[in-house]
């Protein structure tokens, strides 16, 4: 397969996997937690880059190793995410809520404990008996995957 097409079809991947995560979200109602939030970064970033690429048509070598590493990240972070909710790790700042730049009053802190947060080892939805973290850990690392092989393999064909 030609790389544009390879590059298009990950396009639309990354906009199928945020629409479905805004489904999630909006339309059946489970909150997503802080980890959750950033999850999504990589196929925001992936969608901008793919789409300047396409429109400018240069760069191409360097756009497969930036969005391989991308990627990758997205893997350590979403695995991180799933080592969370099967308590391999344990929370992280990055899962508290509010701002703990502050010192919260007395009255602040009821109301941070009064706001229904979501905690990042709770799973809430489920698809095929996964969550969605170990689903984003199994797509970002097959992405990440395709990323890097295109970027080894540019030019022998």
């Amino acid at each position: 397969m030609k790389n544009k097409t390879v590059l298009s079809v990950i396009l639309f991947i990354s906009i199928f996997a945020l629409i479905a995560a805004y489904f999630v979200e909006y339309i059946l109602g489970y909150k997503p937690c802080n980890l959750c939030l950033i999850e999504r970064l990589p196929y925001f970033f992936a969608i901008i880059i793919i789409f300047l690429y396409l429109t400018i048509n240069r760069f191409e070598k360097l756009i497969f190793i930036f969005l391989g590493l991308i990627f990758a990240s997205g893997t350590i972070l979403s695995f991180y995410h799933f080592g969370i909710e099967q308590g391999f790790f344990s929370e992280s700042l990055v899962c508290a809520t509010g701002d703990l730049s502050k010192t919260l009053s007395k009255a602040e802190l009821l109301q941070q404990l009064k706001q229904n947060s979501i905690s990042c080892k709770d799973v809430s939805f489920r698809m095929l008996g996964l969550s969605l973290a170990a689903i984003n850990t199994i797509f970002s690392l097959i992405l990440s995957v395709i990323f890097m092989r295109m970027f080894i393999n540019y030019g022998k064909n």
